[in-house]
């Protein structure tokens, strides 16, 4: 828990940022792991049977239903696809997208338990049980570890490999996935 169970969340990401006033598809990525990071914090302070406000736990569960879905549907179907494709051997990436792939679906299988979880907490008084508590935990740990990973070593050589055609590509596809988009425009665009 820790720092960020202290951390005042003066902002409630949920959508105020979308992927549409971003140009690189990765600074929206990066800007989902900064949204994560905020939802982390507010399950440590479920944990801690901390009160939250409503709009928080609305955050949490907007996240965990649909934002969390798609953000790892950006990364399975568009940036692995095209790392695997772009990376030099000497970049290793296979394995640490393979451990990546992993930790996506232990988030997915976990994502509906603490949702439900939540879901039946109340938000003056949120008291989970010992077991609820070490679940929640667990799935925060988890995710932050899982975070470390994609910023530090992801990004950077996505960053560094990915050409503007593939961003492009991506962005596409990430706003098809959000309906955010008329197709038709999107490739005249390109």
């Amino acid at each position: 828990m820790g720092k960020d169970i202290a951390r005042p969340l003066n902002t409630v990401r949920g959508e105020s940022v979308g992927i549409g006033t971003f140009d690189n598809p990765l600074d929206f990525i990066a800007e989902d792991h900064m949204r994560e990071r905020e939802v982390c914090a507010l399950i440590d302070r479920i944990v801690a049977s901390a009160p939250m406000e409503e709009a928080e736990r609305d955050q949490i569960l907007a996240f965990l239903e649909v934002r969390l879905p798609q953000h790892l549907a950006d990364e399975e179907i568009d940036l692995f696809p095209l790392m695997l494709k772009r990376c030099d051997p000497e970049d290793e990436i296979e394995a640490v997208i393979g451990k990546l792939q992993s930790d996506h679906g232990h988030a997915l299988a976990d994502a509906p338990t603490i949702f439900a979880i939540i879901q039946g907490l109340d938000t003056n008084s949120p008291k989970p049980t010992r077991s609820e508590a070490a679940q929640m935990a667990e799935f925060a740990h988890h995710a932050r570890r899982h975070l470390i990973l994609e910023n530090a070593v992801i990004l950077p050589i996505a960053r560094a490999r990915l050409t503007g055609g593939d961003l492009n590509t991506m962005k596409r596809h990430m706003l098809e996935r959000r309906g955010l988009c008329n197709t038709g425009k999107m490739r005249d665009a390109e």
